[in-house]
């Protein structure tokens, strides 16, 4: 018999790299039911991320680099920053919606000396963005567990004006629907300054895509639609003046640049994708208090 030497380092080296390609299992550092959701914590390969209501989808609401904090994560947060393009120099910015923080903590590096509010509906969601993702109250920026929608018509109430205002209450596939809706956009404006930004997290592809976007015209007339084929998110950016011309946001761009390169913001790639080209169905009923998400989805 002759015996026939078999060469088994291809199949070796296929199966190891196979071992290497294959994802590792996040291991969970923190689960919690708190009294709107399931939180859960977890980290893999240096990247810690927090997510919400897991068992519907695990659906990231934050990510964080453990080694390197400051660089943002996700497109999304990287373009929250887009609307310094139309207000370069905030002094008092709200944020709806804490998730692991990052959005204020980079503010507040920006800004140091700017008034920083932060609110949560959920008093879990700001332990966890404390212990597990570096969020810090200062001086200078508070958290505050109330929700949205009556703190900004509180606010408006009392003559509090912001001038950078970002409106990230968004899970990954919900928005609270009285967070949707004309009223709620007036009560923002009566916030704003007559040089204000808002900077809202929305959705790129949904049913009420067309719905929201004919809310957003509706009040504030026009705004930047801001996508990136890399998201699944929107942003909207907005002001209650026109529009600025494109050759200022590039001019904008370019000078703030070198401050954003540290949190992996690609800011001067921004301007080209600000649009203000309307891809929706005009014809679309608004959104209302009467007429929310929930009555839309319910048609359907």
């Amino acid at each position: 018999m002759i015996n026939k030497r078999v060469n088994v380092l291809p199949e070796f080296l296929l199966l190891l790299s196979l071992l290497l390609a294959w994802p590792a299992q996040a291991e969970v550092i923190h689960e919690e039911k708190s009294k709107y959701r399931d939180i859960t914590v977890t980290e893999e390969r240096g990247r810690r991320c927090l997510l919400f209501n897991v068992h519907r989808g695990d659906r990231n609401q934050t990510c964080m680099y453990v080694n390197d904090p400051d660089r943002l994560v996700f497109d999304y947060t990287q373009m929250s920053f887009a609307g310094l393009l139309l207000k370069p120099d905030p002094q008092s910015i709200l944020v709806i919606g804490l998730g692991g923080g990052s959005i204020p903590m980079v503010f507040s590096q920006l800004y140091p000396e700017a008034r920083i509010d932060v609110v949560e509906v959920d008093e879990a969601v700001v332990r966890v963005a404390e212990e597990f993702f570096d969020f810090a109250e200062t001086d200078n920026m508070r958290a505050i567990v109330e929700d949205g929608r009556p703190f900004i018509k509180r606010a408006g109430l009392r003559g509090i004006k912001y001038d950078y205002i970002v409106l990230d209450a968004f899970s990954g596939d919900y928005i609270p629907e009285h967070m949707l809706t004309r009223e709620f956009l007036e009560e923002v404006k009566a916030i704003m300054t007559e040089d204000s930004v808002l900077v809202a997290n929305t959705f790129s592809t949904s049913r009420l895509y067309d719905h929201e976007s004919v809310t957003y015209q509706r009040v504030f007339n026009e705004f930047y639609n801001f996508k990136l084929p890399t998201s699944g998110n929107r942003i909207i950016i907005t002001q209650l003046q026109p529009l600025p011309p494109r050759g200022r946001l590039v001019t904008e761009a370019g000078r703030l640049a070198d401050e954003l390169r540290k949190f992996g913001v690609p800011l001067q790639d921004y301007p080209r994708r600000l649009s203000t080209r309307v891809d929706w169905d005009m014809s679309r009923r608004v959104l209302t208090d009467q007429y929310s998400p929930g009555n839309l989805l319910q048609a359907n």
